[in-house]
């Protein structure tokens, strides 16, 4: 079994937290800006300094290719992102960029040659914090998304990806795509507090959850807060606060595995002594079957009509986004299994709760993810944190399941 150099990928990831570091340890490194682009030249450097060629596709993923001796093989591709949440931690998405060099890295020290060529990729706007929605350039390479639908996404400035992508020199030329691909491999934190509980320092995954995104509308009668009797209100807010209790029973009616979130709301128009005429908010449901978050959407929309009729409202909720069940390879899976069994390691089987890139590469070549614990189940927050020794265990398993992948043409040296 091939061992990673943990110090060095602890002092890569370290050393690339400066870029956008906050005051209260985390990282703000959104998509694309100037803090991303420095990302992306630091990351680009040390793959060259590992003798790798680097290229950037037309929406602005990141690929480095470490050469195999077979030049009509499928590279295995391995990576994740670099862009982060506006407060975002030093782990998600960068463990499994910088867990790849150091999986070339290691490569190079040990003098292994590989028959299929190995390529990281750093994808682009993962996070969907900048551009929505998450996953864009994964979704542009396998393409589920249209590159010119991409290129015209604004963000909250009214930026277009097109222009941010211009604005800080990281616009390149047409890719190859996913059907040059032979199978995708990737390291992520949990960002969960699953294998922290159990104790376990990896998390073999199984696939992906399913996740469907709601917008709800409510529409009542502003009125003034002074003038108008209690039973004559059309209050938006109340409905929507009622809305918001019954989604939280709804969850519990699909437990454990069912999770619902409200994660943004807006009153617009709003005033301290107005009853707010219209209210807009999300709703983020998650499951691990299909049929059973098709039920869950059923049941919402049920109730927010009921509770909207009830009170003399209306109620319009629009899917903004759709992403099924998907089940990982399980050749691939098995290979990261055998390589945590081979070096000892308590693992267990886990279904991703998080959306990943790995999702979108799983619906057409074989793919397989790693997860490792992270402090208290933390991400997506400046606090998120993770163990250097879990840090090595999950790259440790990352290169084995690769090395297996990619085919050994030559002898390990020690």
């Amino acid at each position: 079994m091939l061992k990673i150099d943990g110090p060095r990928l602890w002092a890569t990831l370290m050393e690339m937290a400066k870029i956008g570091a906050t005051l209260k340890g985390g990282v703000r490194r959104l998509a694309l800006t100037e803090e991303d682009r420095r990302g992306r030249e630091l990351f680009a450097t040390w793959c060259s300094e590992a003798g790798m060629t680097v290229r950037t596709d037309e929406v602005g993923n990141l690929f480095a290719r470490r050469e195999g001796t077979d030049a009509n093989a499928k590279p295995v591709l391995i990576g994740s992102h670099l862009d982060t949440q506006p407060e975002g931690g030093r782990f998600d998405g960068v463990y499994g960029v910088l867990a790849a060099l150091e999986v070339v890295r290691t490569l190079n020290d040990h003098d292994v040659v590989t028959g299929k060529a190995i390529e990281i990729v750093s994808w682009t706007n993962e996070e969907g914090a900048r551009f929505t929605p998450a996953m864009l350039g994964s979704a542009v390479f396998v393409g589920a998304t249209p590159l010119d639908t991409a290129l015209q996404t604004k963000d909250a400035e009214g930026v277009t990806l097109c222009e941010a992508l211009n604005e800080i020199g990281c616009a390149g030329t047409r890719g190859l795509g996913v059907q040059h691909v032979d199978s995708y491999f990737e390291a992520h934190i949990e960002q969960g507090p699953i294998l922290e509980s159990h104790g376990n320092p990896i998390g073999v995954v199984t696939g992906g959850q399913a996740i469907r995104w709601l917008d709800v509308e409510v529409t009542g009668v502003a009125a003034h807060a002074g003038t108008m009797p209690m039973p004559y209100r059309k209050d938006a807010l109340f409905a929507s606060a009622a809305m918001a209790l019954e989604l939280e029973a709804i969850a519990q009616g699909f437990a454990p595995l069912g999770l619902v979130t409200i994660g943004q709301v807006d009153v617009p128009n709003s005033s301290r002594n107005t009853i707010a005429g219209r209210v807009v908010f999300t709703v983020d449901l998650r499951h691990a079957d299909d049929t059973k978050i098709d039920a869950m959407e059923n049941e919402v929309r049920a109730a927010f009509g009921k509770i909207a009729a009830d009170r003399g409202l209306e109620a319009d909720i629009a899917t903004y986004w759709k992403s099924p069940a998907t089940p990982f390879d399980s050749t691939c899976v098995d290979l990261v299994e055998d390589a945590a069994k081979g070096f000892g390691y308590a693992y267990e089987r886990i279904v991703s709760g998080a959306g990943h890139d790995a999702i979108h590469l799983a619906r057409h070549v074989p793919t397989a993810m790693v997860f490792i614990p992270c402090v208290d189940g933390l991400s997506h927050n400046e606090a998120e944190d993770a163990l250097p020794e879990d840090v090595t265990c999950g790259a440790n398993v990352l290169i084995n399941a690769v090395l297996a992948r990619a085919v050994i043409g030559a002898t390990i040296t020690a």
